[in-house]
């Protein structure tokens, strides 16, 4: 991750309850793995995301093979998936890669 990505959080089994759960904003989590090629293909769209809606919206990542502890327990099946979590309740959850503008409509919903 470049550093000057400073919109985008980088996510762990570890700080997920702060940075997600207990966050004031909602916040948009993308399950990911860098085996995963959709994955791969979403995150200049996830990164462009975070810098367009900072401030109005969190936007994360969060390493399935990495922290498998969060992935299970959000019963991550499929990767890409992206969960909205809003006042530390998931509140949309999507599976694939939307493209910008499907992840846009998603994040429109909430926002």
């Amino acid at each position: 991750m470049a550093s000057s990505y400073m919109a985008l959080v980088e996510l762990t089994d570890q700080n997920f309850k702060k940075e997600v759960l207990q966050a004031e904003l909602p916040v948009f989590v993308d399950f990911f793995a860098l085996w995963c090629s959709p994955c791969l293909m979403a995150e200049p769209v996830i990164k462009e995301l975070a810098e367009e809606y900072e401030g109005k919206i969190k936007i994360g990542k969060l390493n399935v093979d990495e922290n498998p502890k969060t992935a299970q327990k959000y019963g991550i099946m499929s990767i890409p998936t992206v969960i909205i979590f809003q006042e530390g309740k998931e509140v949309k959850k999507q599976i694939g890669f939307l493209g910008k503008e499907g992840y846009k409509k998603l994040i429109e919903e909430i926002v």
